[in-house]
């Protein structure tokens, strides 16, 4: 499929969006959010795809969402279309495992993308922040929440209310990244992550990722009920059989994905 605001490429079992609207920072229109689902459906439903990794430029992961395109929306208006809503939560709704890969700056609806994936990755020139007090509004895909939630009430609020950016090192300290990479060679340190994850049984990545995103939702006694209800499943998957035998004959195991 020919896209106008995204480049999408496949490298052995990992599936790469790149975000591309070099003029603009990646701001976040509405074409590249309708693209952006797009390419997620197609690649969740890609057997051959077992991880996906969702990146931009040097310069941006994504500036933010596009405001000359929202800046003359009334109340009505976003209440009648459910503004950012649909199209943006798509990234949520990935079963398989997805890798923001960020360098430059993810700020806005791009730092809300980026927390949308399940981990984030991000090069040693990353700056994040939630600059819509600036604008006279407040972020709205998730940055008063999944910010908080993952970094904490003290700095989500110095975040949200002052509307200044933290660099890489920052956001590694407070839980926000899960690693921070060399600029150069950049993206082909986050395919070695990337890689990684996609050699493991898809069924079985699928289901410790939603188990790690149950502890969000519940209690920590019902989310280990959870997870110790989704352990005792995996032992009727050929992959669990497959992985255990592979382990104690001390070679690499040979997954099918079933």
């Amino acid at each position: 499929m020919a896209y106008e605001n995204i480049l999408v490429d496949r490298k052995g079992a990992v599936g790469i969006v790149t975000l591309n609207r070099p003029k603009a920072l990646n701001a976040l229109c509405a074409a590249l959010i309708e693209e952006l689902g797009e390419a997620l459906t197609d690649l969740e439903g890609d057997d051959a795809i077992r991880c996906i990794v969702i990146t931009g430029s040097e310069k941006a992961f994504a500036a933010g969402a596009d405001i000359k395109e929202m800046k003359d929306k009334s109340y009505a208006d976003v209440l009648d279309e459910d503004f950012i809503t649909g199209d943006w939560e798509v990234v949520t709704r990935c079963r398989k495992p997805t890798i923001a890969a960020v360098a430059g700056f993810a700020l806005g609806g791009g730092c809300e993308i980026a927390m949308m994936c399940d981990m984030i990755l991000a090069a040693e020139t990353a700056k994040f922040g939630q600059p819509e007090i600036k604008l006279g509004t407040i972020p709205g895909s998730g940055g008063t929440q999944r910010l908080t939630r993952s970094v904490g009430k003290s700095l989500a609020m110095y975040l949200c209310l002052t509307g200044d950016m933290i660099d890489a090192e920052t956001a590694l300290r407070a839980g926000l990244v899960a690693k921070v990479l060399p600029a150069e060679g950049f993206l082909d340190a986050v395919m070695k992550v990337a890689d990684a994850v996609a050699g493991h049984s898809l069924p079985v990545l699928r289901v410790c990722k939603e188990a790690v995103n149950v502890a969000y939702e519940t209690t920590l006694a019902e989310g280990v009920r959870f997870e110790r209800r989704v352990f005792h499943g995996t032992f009727a998957l050929e992959d669990r059989t497959e992985g255990m035998e592979a382990f104690a004959a001390k070679r690499k195991p040979d997954f099918k994905h079933r």
